[in-house]
């Protein structure tokens, strides 16, 4: 039987997030058990570019900043992915970032 990597189980729950909702790396973490490696989730899905199924413009920092963008091609790319969700940036950062905001530690069960 294969382990799952890290890496892997990120994606599983990066898939879960829903449409025209955000979550946090840190949440994602936390979620897996290792609340202290929020920047290894980071890595993740700046590893996860080029996996269509994975939603990485869903995950943002703790504020609701667009801190992965940079990992996107084009300047504007998460930010228009997350604005065809529905979703409002302004400066960066998500608006009304706790009404968009899923807590898989709450969700997934």
């Amino acid at each position: 039987m294969k382990e799952v990597n890290f890496f892997d189980k990120v994606y599983g729950v990066a898939k879960q997030i829903p449409f025209g909702k955000v979550t946090s790396y840190g949440a994602i973490a936390t979620y897996l058990g290792a609340a202290k490696s929020a920047r290894m989730v980071g890595w993740a899905m700046n590893a996860s570019h080029g996996k269509e199924e994975i939603p990485a413009h869903r995950v943002v920092n703790r504020k609701g900043l667009l801190t992965g963008k940079i990992h996107f091609d084009g300047t504007n790319l998460m930010q228009q992915l997350l604005e065809n969700e529905g979703i409002i940036v302004k400066n960066n950062q998500i608006q009304n970032f706790e009404n968009v905001f899923w807590n898989p530690s709450e969700e997934l069960k």
